[in-house]
């Protein structure tokens, strides 16, 4: 067993820094692409599904406070193979995930070298990782403080420094005229707009798969169910308290992007936040907000580190992988060797490719992860599980939805993941350790 050391602070601090880092930097750009002016009902979809998703994801935590998350939750609650493709979809997901922030990190920190510093900021954070989870919250608290204290000075001076053209250059028929109409001419409002509704709601369903990558991150804390003290209690209140926070933090960082840059110009940069810091006054605040991006994708970066190697430590204990992945260090009472694998294969990740394009990708991964989880949900009875049936049904339908709405790139390489992940559960199933007998040879 892993040491409960995290208290409910931590654990919202962990949530927060992997949601946060995931998402307020990267994900509007895309999402506003897609759906246009409508990108707020993409944002309001993300939420709802994410909203149902944590709650479902909370009762299961609370009932099952082991690592693994939904993986522990599908094979207790759905049986093995449900509980494998969870796991499955979440590593390999998160993986990808993974290797996305820490280029976020080298292309904002040092673009000419974005895939070394990439590498070596994913060996750092394994290391700390490693060393033990109580120093790991104790760096995702400052990291998060610094982060929020930066987005807060953006949003102040968003709505009241005067910035270069601003959302009228994007609106058509606002009449503008000199520096606005130049700025309307190189970021026209996106082409989703003028499409018929189905491709309108389409278009807005896929812009919600982008914004629900930026929420996935309260994900971390259910994986972390063995560390937490008093699971039951702390586990829904920090996923519900960290879900809320980054849903109104969310909404007025795009409500600042939009009002300076126009949805037209959040669609058209790779780095809204950035691309608006910019602009606002002489762009004095925009090194600061490319070193607090570094910072976020750090948080996020060091989340992820954790969750994947806690769900590998589940699956390595039922001999899903190999069993050396399920060793817990001695007196760090952290499973070391599984963290030191995610962190190797990350940064030969990062140093081989840009992944950047494979965030759908994680985001299908990640939808079908809480598929189960919400499917799970539903075999509680009304007792255990705490919740009306219908949060984990909607929850159910909207990552089907959402998911099936992402680009078809990222549909296909999901579908062949799992189809991967379904052979290799066939090729280890009669290995595998059964809960009750590895309770009995512990």
């Amino acid at each position: 067993m892993l040491d409960r050391r995290l208290g409910l602070t931590d654990a919202v601090v962990v949530g927060l820094g992997a949601m946060i880092g995931a998402g307020v930097f990267v994900a509007f750009a895309p999402a506003a692409a897609r759906a246009g002016s409508l990108v707020w009902v993409s944002l309001a979809i993300a939420a709802v599904v994410a909203v149902c998703n944590a709650l479902s994801s909370a009762r299961l935590a609370a009932q099952f406070p082991a690592a693994g998350g939904t993986y522990v939750y599908g094979r207790e609650l759905l049986g093995p193979l449900p509980g494998f493709l969870a796991g499955w979809g979440f590593i390999v997901g998160k993986t990808a995930s993974c290797a996305a922030m820490a280029l976020t990190v080298g292309l904002y920190i040092w673009p000419g070298h974005a895939n070394l510093v990439a590498a070596a900021a994913v060996l750092l954070l394994t290391v700390l990782s490693v060393l033990g989870v109580q120093r790991t919250a104790t760096v995702a608290k400052v990291l998060v403080a610094i982060v929020l204290v930066v987005l807060a000075v953006f949003l102040v001076m968003a709505w009241v420094v005067p910035s270069g053209g601003g959302a009228e250059a994007v609106v058509a028929g606002s009449g503008a005229t000199g520096l606005a109409a130049a700025e309307a001419e190189l970021a026209p409002v996106p082409a989703i707009d003028g499409e018929a509704w189905p491709a309108r709601i389409l278009g807005v369903l896929g812009g919600a798969g982008f914004c629900f990558f930026a929420f996935a991150g309260y994900a971390r804390i259910a994986t972390l169910g063995e560390e937490v003290r008093d699971p039951a209690r702390t586990i829904p209140k920090a996923v519900m308290l960290a879900i809320s926070l980054v849903i109104v933090v969310y909404a007025l960082v795009l409500a600042a992007i939009v009002h300076v840059l126009g949805v037209g110009g959040v669609a058209a940069g790779a780095a809204p936040v950035l691309e608006a810091a910019e602009r606002i006054g002489g762009g004095e605040l925009a090194p600061v907000v490319r070193i607090a991006a570094g910072i976020a994708a750090l948080g996020a970066l060091l989340g992820g580190i954790l969750g994947v190697s806690r769900t590998t430590l589940a699956m390595a204990r039922d001999r899903h992988l190999p069993a050396p992945l399920a060793a817990v260090h001695a007196t760090r009472r952290t499973p070391y060797v599984a963290e030191i694998c995610v962190g190797v294969l990350v940064a030969v990740i990062v140093l081989l490719a840009d992944v950047r394009q494979a965030i759908g990708f994680s985001s299908f991964a990640v939808l079908v992860y809480y598929l189960v989880a919400n499917t799970a949900a539903l075999r509680l009875d009304r007792r255990r599980r705490r919740l009306p049936a219908w949060v984990p049904v909607l929850g159910a339908l909207g990552c089907v939805t959402v998911a099936g709405s992402l680009p078809w790139e990222s549909v296909v390489g999901g579908v062949v993941v799992f189809v991967v992940g379904g052979a290799v559960y066939a090729v280890t199933r009669r290995g595998m350790v059964q809960p009750a007998a590895r309770s009995h040879q512990a």
